[in-house]
This record gives structure tokens, sequence and C-alpha cells, in this order.
């Protein structure tokens, strides 16, 4: 499932614990990303899912819902 690959990523790019990460977690409030994290993890996303996310649609990724969706959609 997508959620959990995103949830795997994120916790090795992080350092964080599994039940952190939740659908609704924001990237960057509750996970405490920075840019240069949501950048890696969009690299990581177009390198494993095989996609190109545009530059537009990454504002678009505030919770991991966000990103959840984006894959199931495009994929």
């Amino acid at each position: 499932m997508v959620f959990e690959r995103i949830r795997q990523i994120l916790m090795d790019q992080l350092d964080l614990e599994e039940d952190k990460i939740t659908l609704e977690s924001d990237i960057i409030d509750d996970l405490e990303a920075d840019s240069l994290d949501v950048v890696d993890l969009v690299m990581t996303i177009e390198d494993e899912y095989g996609l190109e996310v545009p530059d537009d649609q990454i504002e678009n990724f505030r919770t991991v819902g966000d990103v959840v969706r984006y894959i199931e959609e495009n994929t």
C-alpha cells in the first residue's frame, strides 16, 4: 500500500517513529520537515514510482494523505 511506503520513507528521512505519521499528519508542522526534506521526499517518490512531480504540485503536498492521493491518482 502506498501509505505504508510513504510512511517508511518519512521515517527514514526524518528519523521519526511509525506512530507519529498518519494520513492527516502535516509534513511541515507535525513532522517538522523543512523545504529540503520535502524536495528529498519528492525526489524519492519520483524514483520509487517513476513519476515526475511538477513543481506547482509540490505546493499541494501539505499532509501525508496529499502525497498518497497524488501517487494513487498518477500511477
